[in-house]
C-alpha cells in the first residue's frame, strides 16, 4: 500500500496489505509505531512516492534496507532512487 500518511485509523485496511510506503513520517512517527507493532514492513518519508507509484503498480517493499522498487511488467525493476525520489 502507498498512502501520503498513515495512523490507527488505517487498521482495518493494513490487514489486506502486504507492506506500505509512506510519503509523511519518520521512524517514530505514530503511524510507523503500529506498522512495527502489526509486522508490517513499511519505508516511511519517501518524499513524492504517491506521484510516482500509481495505483495498480505492483511494488516490492525492502523494508529493512529502506527500499522500494517498482516492479515492471516484463520483470524489469526500477528502484524509486533511480527516478529521482529519496526517502
Amino acid at each position: 500500500m502507498v498512502a501520503p500518511a498513515v495512523d490507527a485509523g488505517w487498521v482495518p485496511v493494513f490487514a489486506g496489505v502486504a507492506g506500505v510506503v509512506v510519503e509523511i513520517g519518520g521512524d517514530l512517527s505514530h503511524g510507523s509505531i503500529v506498522l512495527r507493532e502489526l509486522g508490517l514492513p513499511a519505508v516511511t518519508n519517501v518524499r513524492h512516492v504517491t506521484r510516482v507509484i500509481r495505483t495498480g503498480d505492483r511494488i516490492r517493499v525492502q523494508a529493512a534496507l529502506g527500499v522500494v522498487e517498482i516492479l515492471g511488467l516484463e520483470s524489469a525493476v526500477t528502484s524509486l532512487a533511480s527516478v529521482g525520489v529519496r526517502g
